[in-house]
């Protein structure tokens, strides 16, 4: 449409432009609300045909997970150890992961030492790497146990 057929050059000079000489379009009563009002009353089936999805929530997003906020490879263990490790009058080389704020224990690298290790949780493969290299792990459900 050519810019001279436009209403908004029609209604040069006209001091309301169209919308009244009280109200000048400034509320929502003609839209019907502001926003996002009425999805659930006078707006539902347009919020049910043009967002389906709009109501519940992400069947993916539950709301009890529980997250790993720290954690640690298997290859940084040796740099743990030589900070914050101890060795037992046994000469068992004891490692408390739990104290240090890490939740989880991941398999990514290798391991040098035999190191007994107390976590939260840990993956197969990393529980599989410090046994493999003679340790052992222990994770809270064992701490409960005995």
């Amino acid at each position: 449409m050519a810019t001279r057929f436009r209403k908004s050059r029609r209604q040069r000079g006209s001091r309301y432009c169209g919308w009244g000489q009280i109200g000048q379009h400034r509320q929502a009563g003609s839209r019907g609300g502001i926003g996002g009002a009425g999805k659930h009353k006078h707006f539902f089936m347009r919020t049910v045909i043009e967002e389906p999805d709009h109501f519940g929530h992400d069947p993916f997003n539950s709301f009890n997970r529980n997250l790993v906020q720290q954690w640690l490879n298997v290859r940084d263990l040796d740099g743990v150890f030589a900070k914050h490790g101890k060795a037992e009058a046994s000469g068992k080389v004891v490692l408390d992961l739990t104290s240090l704020g890490y939740d989880k224990l991941l398999g990514g690298g290798s391991i040098n030492g035999a190191y007994a290790i107390k976590v939260a949780k840990v993956s197969e493969n990393a529980k599989a790497k410090i046994e493999a290299a003679g340790g052992e792990v222990l994770t809270d459900e064992q701490h409960d146990n005995k």
